[in-house]
Order: C-alpha cells, then sequence, then structure tokens
C-alpha cells in the first residue's frame, strides 16, 4: 500500500515537543483572533515544534463549526509555513469525520483521529477497525490516531490500533494511554514502518517512561504554558540524559498541580487559561467547560509565575 499523499514537513518535526493547543476565546465565545496571534508567536519562543488543534484541550468538540473552521483557517495563516499544524476531526460516525476531514484537509498538515465520543457496541468484530480506515483512506494528507486508551468512552484495543498504525497514510501517533500493552503494541509498529510513524507521549505527568521506550516526543495539553518544560525535556532524553529528563518532569507536576488546582486536577482549564491571560497571552479565561478558578488555584498561579517566568516567558 503506497502513502499517496502530500507531506510538507519532514519526519523530524514530531523529534521534540508539541503543543495540544488552547484556544483563546472571546467573553461571547468566539476565537479571540488577537490572543490567537499571540498565543502561536509564544508557543513558537517556547520551542514547540507542532501545534494540535480542536483536542480536548483545545475545546474542539464544544466549539461550534464556524469557530472550529476559523481556528484553524487563523493557526494557519499565523504560522505561516514555520510548523505543522494537524487538527482533531474525531466525531461518532466515518461519515461525519470525513464531512470534518472534507472541511480542513486543504487548511491543515495532518488530520487526526480520536475515539469516537459515543458508539454503541464499538468494539464488537471490526467495526473500529473500519470506522477508521474508511477516514484514513478518504483523506489526502497525512493522518494521525490519538490512543487514549481506557480514558476513552469507546475503547480501541491494542491489537487493533497496531493494525492502524501499519497504514502507510498515518504517520503519527498521540499516546496518552499509560499502559504498557499500548507501549508494545505501538513500539512494534513504529519499528515495521522503519522511520515513517513518529509517536509522542500525551502522558505530562510521566513523559520520562515513554521518552525512555523511543517515543519521539511529547503532545502536552498544557503546552500553552509548559511548552519549554516540555521541549527541555525531549532535548535532555534524546541525549539520553533520563535523571535530568526526571528532574524537571517531577518539578513541573508540581507546578502543573498548582495551575490544576491541586491532585485531584479541579480547576484544570480554568486554571490553565488563567495562567495564560496572567502572562498577557489570552484575553480572558473563557471556556466552554464547567471549571471554576478556586481562591487557593488562584493564589497558586501567581506564585507559579514568580517562581518560574523563566520557563514560562522566552
Amino acid at each position: 500500500m503506497e502513502r499517496n499523499i502530500k507531506m510538507k514537513f519532514s519526519m523530524d518535526s514530531f523529534k521534540g515537543a508539541w503543543s495540544a493547543m488552547s484556544t483563546p476565546l472571546t467573553l461571547d465565545g468566539k476565537v479571540d483572533r488577537d490572543a490567537l496571534a499571540k498565543l502561536v508567536e509564544h508557543q513558537i519562543k517556547l520551542g514547540i515544534k507542532g501545534l494540535f488543534l480542536a483536542g480536548t484541550a483545545g475545546e474542539g468538540p464544544f466549539l461550534p463549526d464556524a469557530e472550529r473552521m476559523r481556528l484553524a483557517e487563523l493557526t494557519v495563516r499565523y504560522v505561516d509555513g514555520r510548523i505543522p499544524v494537524a487538527m482533531q476531526i474525531t466525531d461518532n460516525s466515518a461519515e461525519r469525520m470525513i464531512e470534518n476531514l472534507q472541511r480542513y484537509q486543504d487548511i491543515i498538515d495532518i488530520a487526526v483521529i480520536a475515539p469516537p465520543f459515543f458508539q454503541l457496541n464499538a468494539a464488537k468484530g471490526d467495526f473500529i477497525y473500519d470506522l477508521y480506515t474508511q477516514v484514513i483512506e478518504a483523506s489526502q494528507i497525512p493522518v494521525g490516531i490519538y490512543n487514549r486508551g481506557k480514558f476513552s468512552s469507546v475503547y480501541v484495543d491494542p491489537e487493533v490500533l497496531g493494525r492502524l498504525l501499519d497504514n502507510p497514510k498515518v504517520i503519527l501517533c498521540k499516546d496518552s494511554a499509560s499502559m504498557t500493552e499500548f507501549t508494545q503494541a505501538i513500539m512494534a509498529a513504529k519499528q515495521r514502518r522503519n522511520g515513517e510513524l513518529a509517536v509522542l507521549c500525551g502522558d505530562e505527568f510521566d513523559c520520562v517512561t515513554y521518552l525512555k521506550a523511543g517515543y519521539d516526543g511529547v503532545l502536552f495539553g498544557g503546552g500553552c504554558f509548559n511548552g519549554a518544560y516540555a521541549a527541555e525535556m525531549c532535548r535532555l532524553a534524546a541525549e539520553g540524559k533520563f535523571d535530568e529528563t526526571q528532574a524537571i518532569q517531577s518539578h513541573l507536576a508540581e507546578v502543573m498541580f498548582k495551575i490544576f488546582g491541586g491532585k485531584s486536577i479541579e480547576c484544570w482549564m480554568a486554571g490553565q487559561k488563567e495562567i495564560m491571560v496572567r502572562l498577557g497571552v489570552f484575553n480572558t479565561a473563557k471556556t466552554y467547560l464547567n471549571y471554576q478558578l478556586s481562591e487557593q488555584c488562584s493564589k497558586d498561579i501567581d506564585e507559579v509565575i514568580r517562581a518560574e517566568k523563566a520557563w514560562l516567558l522566552k
């Protein structure tokens, strides 16, 4: 099977840190174009190698179609070819995903498929394999697969994932499952693909395990603020300096707990957007998600900015 798709960038683009980009919004829930322009520049300065739009951290499933289109068009305009731009096209059927693909594939560089949000009896037989394959074969651009394992409402078996990763149109796998059986299946596929499949870790609290296993880099939902930490961890891991990588990972975990409202992550998106406001990148902390900023989290964010400014702003 031939790849038969257009590649606008090299596989080296995946060696480092990517950002599952938060979407800056106006108070009425529109994409904030001014903040988005600042965000793109901010992330590139942090060392981010690529952007992933409209995932969970980007509130893609909640954005109206018109705003998702504005997000894609504006981001690509502001990036201006400097780094690749991927976008999630996930929906509840192959037909709807293909519609999303047709909207965006002339704009973005990579179309990313995650498990459907809702499917009855999805795990039976080859249903999921066939669903993904329909979308992959309809694509005229490279495809990425986002593996969430048991954190997803629809579970994609490691064996099925491995078969999907063998498709030559698939050039990227983001793995957030944090499960050994998936790591084994993914790395086996990576070896079979012989340099034509990149793997990025989505576990912000333990990327070292996966960088040691041979993943190419990371793709973090908090990349808008933790991108410099992520880029440095990838650099150190590539040099085999895993003790130093782990030291940064442990420190970053404490930073993220403060921003996210503690180990329960009770403030998550509210905290993430609030720190971007206080860093002067976002104009509002507006989110479609029902997370609230606690008084303690607000204080902790101020503390983080004072202590971590050299990491947060470049």
